[in-house]
């Protein structure tokens, strides 16, 4: 029977010389009632911190989406004023003065046209909603000599009137008025943030650049302020470019629509031209929509004329003049430009589609000075031909031919004499 101390714990005999120690309990097998490892509190607590520090940045990124894609438009507002200020800040003008004026010369643009584009409108709708019985007339005896009916207009009028789809049309209209109120005055709300933001950039442009270099190591200081350049001559040349085609686009239409006759010719050229070229994917679409309505007041087979014109001219835009234009100015290619849009326009939407070209060729052109390029061998099969030799049709010759050794013959090209 093992002896035991006053404690009441079994005394252990100390092992005889040269016998096996019992052996210990593994260390990872804890003993009943052995405390936690003071590192797992810490641990635990440190991946919760994490987890809501992710959720509460990730909520707070969906809720400044709309600011930062504002923020977003204004940086590449002020990257396209941002010629016209320098250049006018270098002739000894206040920055700030500056950027006021340019700004000043846009809204004062950009209200004239469309106030003569709202006058434009009325006046329209005004004649179509006084011309109304008599298309309805035309329309009536059209029918009626056609399918051989009896319509009068009053009985459609009544029938209009009377109808639950113009009841319930009404009723649902009336109800978003609000709603559309409420999208005006967000809009409203939006473009003068973007105004404020563009003003800012572009009026302490050098102080921005300075506070952003001053965080950075001198080498990282040149190639923020290359990036910054090549951002402001790329942005700068894809408005251009845009303004220089909307100016063609504006002329072609206004001659068309001025041969037919159709009223405010001018302005219908103007929103064509910029519509056209400003407003991504569905510009075209929106441009021709307006020319064709106003048309179709005049005549209905000038409505189809101007489609006609459209489509064409669109054609030549696409193949002929807009890619001369943006390898000149924006350098970048046509492929390249489409498939940016399209990536653009998948993640931001219109906004995306605006600036994906500008962004890319600026991208483009940065990372070219870091791509090492080496002269291109003059072998005719990087002009597409084919090097055929004398050992049959579809046979290739050789890219290549081994120099002569020492003492060697010069060796002969494969189909040569």
């Amino acid at each position: 029977m093992a002896s035991t101390d006053e404690t009441g714990q079994i005394t252990r005999h100390a092992s005889p010389p040269g016998a096996t120690p019992p052996a210990r309990p593994p260390a990872d097998r804890a003993a009943p009632g052995a405390r936690m490892p003071r590192w797992l509190p810490r641990a635990m607590v440190l991946a919760l911190a994490l987890i809501a520090s992710f959720q509460l940045g990730s909520w707070a990124f969906h809720q400044l989406t709309g600011l930062l894609i504002n923020i977003l438009i204004a940086f590449f507002l002020a990257l396209a004023i941002e010629p016209a200020v320098s250049w006018m800040a270098g002739h000894g003008m206040r920055r700030g003065l500056a950027t006021f004026l340019v700004f000043l010369g846009l809204a004062i643009v950009t209200a004239g046209f469309v106030t003569l584009l709202g006058s434009m409108l009325a006046g329209q709708i005004v004649k179509m909603v006084e011309g109304f019985p008599d298309y309805l007339d035309s329309v009536i005896n059209w029918i009626n000599e056609t399918f051989h009916t009896e319509l009068r207009r009053v009985d459609v009028q009544e029938g209009l009137l009377h109808s639950d789809w113009l009841r319930k049309y009404a009723q649902t209209s009336a109800a978003g008025v609000l709603d559309v109120s409420a999208q005006v005055l967000g809009g409203l709300f939006q473009l003068l943030t973007i105004g404020l933001f563009s003003f800012y950039f572009a009026a302490d442009g050098p102080r921005l650049r300075r506070a952003l270099c001053s965080v950075l190591p001198p080498a990282r200081q040149t190639e923020v302020l290359r990036a910054w350049e090549i951002a402001v001559d790329k942005t700068g040349g894809y408005l251009y470019s845009r303004g220089l085609m909307a100016l063609v686009s504006g002329i072609a239409h206004y001659v068309l629509l001025q041969a037919l006759g159709v009223p405010y010719a001018p302005v219908l050229g103007v929103w064509v031209g910029l519509v056209s070229q400003f407003i991504p994917t569905i510009g075209t679409y929106l441009a021709g929509a307006l020319p064709m309505l106003i048309a179709f007041t005049v005549d209905p087979w000038y409505a189809v004329w101007v489609l006609v014109f459209v489509v064409i001219y669109q054609q030549f835009e696409n193949y002929g003049l807009q890619p001369k234009l943006t390898s000149k100015t924006v350098d970048i290619h046509p492929a390249v430009a489409f498939g940016s849009v399209i990536a653009g326009t998948a993640l931001l939407g219109a906004v995306g589609a605006l600036i994906a070209i500008p962004a890319v060729a600026t991208l483009q052109a940065f990372l070219g000075a870091y791509v090492k390029r080496y002269d291109v061998t003059d072998d005719p099969r990087v002009q597409g031909h084919r090097v055929r030799g004398t050992n049959g049709p579809g046979r290739l010759t050789r890219a290549w031919t081994r120099r002569p050794g020492p003492g060697e013959p010069e060796a002969q090209e494969e189909g040569s004499a």
